[in-house]
């Protein structure tokens, strides 16, 4: 595996790790100003959103309002070439209104200068449109 390869999986790794514990310092941390993330599908929450501020004001905020217990997020496998690593990973959470939201997710994202740059997030649309409110 080459050195870059290696750095960027190693970015991935340590953001799941903290997500994994309810931690999302590294994850936030981990982000280019100029980020690019893209949540796949139709519902309300699907669309791009450009920008850190923009992903923690009106993604990240709107969303972990509705949990009631930690959010957490854990790594199955990490795959990476390059600028370019895939995570699989599974998520766990309760909402406030007593309903899991254990979603499970494909992210693929780029990484470049040590920065995540691009998310492309697929998932289980239909529980985001059933359990999530926008």
């Amino acid at each position: 595996m080459d050195t870059l390869t290696h750095a960027n999986k190693q970015l991935l790794q340590t953001i799941f790790d903290g997500l994994a514990r309810g931690d999302g310092k590294a994850f936030i941390d981990g982000m280019a100003d100029d980020i690019r993330w893209t949540l796949t599908g139709t519902n309300a929450w699907s669309g791009t959103y450009e920008g850190k501020d923009t992903v923690r004001q009106q993604l990240l905020r709107p969303l972990l309002a509705q949990f009631a217990t930690q959010y957490t997020n854990q790594a199955r496998r990490i795959i990476g070439e390059g600028a370019w690593v895939v995570v699989e990973c599974v998520g766990n959470v309760e909402t406030t209104r007593g309903e899991r939201y254990d979603n499970r997710y494909c992210w693929v994202c780029r990484v470049e200068d040590g920065k995540l740059r691009e998310i492309t997030e697929y998932m289980d649309t239909e529980l985001v449109a059933k359990v999530l409110v926008r």
